[in-house]
């Protein structure tokens, strides 16, 4: 692990390389699992107040399940909100593709110019996952047979995870932590 500001990063967050393939997988990762996307206490309140905009981007499954289960549920093995799912499998902000890829309705709300929220920052940054202490934020690469053809494309393309994620790492901690981060990366390359 390496210090950049109030995080430590995984090297792997360096080393390992990835882009998604959205063409290959199909979303496999909001479909699969055994829990929606993790929320943050902010994000959970966004979430409610958006879902009526988002709700017409959704399926009548989507629908249901967050009429039933609320726009975000308490997971108490984690304890942090996540995404309410449909049968325990997909998120309920899932809707098909004509192709059959599983896309985000918040996303397409977002793409529209319909909500200012992009969707949950742990989905945007993933395959990093982000464990948040008191002191410190731990930044983990998230290894998952589901992406092995972003892995492969990332390889093709050579493009590490910390650079593949440039915007969601902006994002969520600053234009001059992602610039202290590049820094480090460049230490780490010199070592590989």
């Amino acid at each position: 692990m390496i210090e950049v500001g109030k995080t430590v990063v995984s090297r792997d967050v360096f080393k390992k390389e990835f882009v998604c393939n959205l063409s290959a997988c199909k979303g496999e990762c909001c479909i699969s699992g055994d829990a929606g996307a993790p929320l943050t206490n902010d994000e959970k309140d966004i979430l409610e107040n958006i879902y009526p905009i988002v709700k017409p981007y959704m399926r009548q499954e989507g629908i249901a399940s967050v009429e039933e289960f609320g726009t975000s549920v308490y997971e108490e093995r984690d304890k942090e909100y996540e995404t309410p799912l449909v049968n325990n499998a997909e998120c309920a902000y899932v809707f098909f593709s004509e192709d059959g890829a599983a896309l985000c309705a918040i996303e397409k709300a977002h793409n529209d110019g319909k909500v200012d929220w992009p969707k949950p920052i742990s989905c945007a940054l993933y395959p990093i996952r982000i464990k948040a202490y008191k002191q410190f934020d731990a930044i983990n690469y998230d290894k998952w047979d589901i992406c092995s053809d972003a892995c492969t494309l990332g390889k093709e393309l050579n493009v590490p995870v910390y650079r593949f994620l440039k915007g969601p790492l902006i994002r969520k901690y600053g234009k001059d932590w992602y610039q202290d981060l590049t820094e480090v990366a460049e230490l780490v390359e010199r070592e590989l």
